[in-house]
């Protein structure tokens, strides 16, 4: 079922070091041109710290690992492409479709092809108001349960983070907050919540990892990795943003996998723009200390 690119099957034959991408910061995450432009950077800066980038997606019911210039635009473009997440890659492989993969179908794919470490812009994790709607991202899930270290400025800041933290404190997912004591809140570098773990240096992040899945534990990794000070956004203002942005979406009755991606269209338009280029910069930083641990992993 998988295909993988030309440059993915030449680094993995030579034992190079691969970082998976997901796809639906592509098809879903940001709007075209942007989302092409932004991909194409995210492979570009991957090369430059020595490792191959391999975004994921489903092409016509073949997994893709790599795309072309032709398959991005695709994705960036078109109306069609479904969003998948675990529940749905089944249904997308099984009837040919076209599918933009979330973070936890990304990181099946990715354990599916041999790849440890995923670059994305922030998790899914616990919806405001769960208690009651039981809405939970599938990420937290995957995290529990896949060997697949994700790089995330943290997790969306539209979650309750708190909670999210719980969740994967029960699940057993190392936390790592990269260079900070502060769990960062995607558009912003802090939060009122303390990063579980702290490490320094991709090469000390290797080594957990490393021995994190030689003692057999089955989980994956999350390094929480706080978007860099000059692009941070004021964490006040946001949050008065991302509140309306959610008072929006329950008056729409939007809810669901279609939730995040309002919210994140309505964030955009309420700070005229700031917070799509607070989210290209922030995820440009995850790539490449993605790249940075992969490089040290592989050694």
């Amino acid at each position: 079922m998988i295909d993988f690119s030309p440059a993915v099957r030449t680094a993995k034959s030579e034992g190079r070091p691969l970082v998976a991408l997901e796809s639906t910061i592509v098809a879903h995450g940001m709007p075209y041109p942007q989302n092409v432009e932004t991909a194409r950077i995210l492979e570009a800066i991957i090369r430059e710290e020595g490792a191959e980038p391999a975004t994921l997606a489903v092409i016509e019911g073949r997994i893709k690992v790599g795309l072309d210039e032709e398959t991005l635009d695709l994705l960036g473009q078109s109306p069609e492409v479904m969003k998948a997440s675990r529940r749905d890659v089944a249904f997308a492989i099984s009837q040919g479709k076209s599918a933009a993969t979330t973070v936890a179908t990304t990181m099946i794919l990715a354990q599916m092809a041999g790849i440890r470490v995923f670059a994305t812009g922030g998790i899914g994790g616990v919806h405001r108001g769960a208690t009651e709607t039981f809405d939970i991202s599938a990420d937290l899930q995957e995290l529990a349960q896949t060997q697949v270290a994700v790089v995330s400025a943290g997790a969306k800041a539209i979650l309750d983070l708190g909670l999210t933290l719980e969740y994967l404190e029960t699940m057993g997912v190392p936390v790592i907050g990269y260079g900070t004591d502060v769990f960062p809140a995607f558009y912003t570098r802090t939060s009122p919540f303390k990063a579980p773990m702290r490490l320094d240096t991709p090469e000390d992040i290797a080594a957990l990892l490393k021995t994190h899945w030689d003692l057999e534990l089955k989980s994956g990794a999350l390094i929480a990795n706080p978007i860099p000070e000059e692009y941070s956004m004021a964490p006040g203002a946001i949050e008065e943003t991302i509140q309306q942005a959610i008072a929006e979406a329950d008056s729409k009755g939007i809810g669901g996998k279609e939730l995040t991606p309002f919210l994140l269209k309505r964030i955009k338009e309420l700070t005229e723009g700031q917070s799509l280029f607070s989210n290209i910069e922030l995820v440009k930083n995850n790539a490449r200390l993605a790249a940075q641990v992969a490089v040290a992993l592989n050694h």
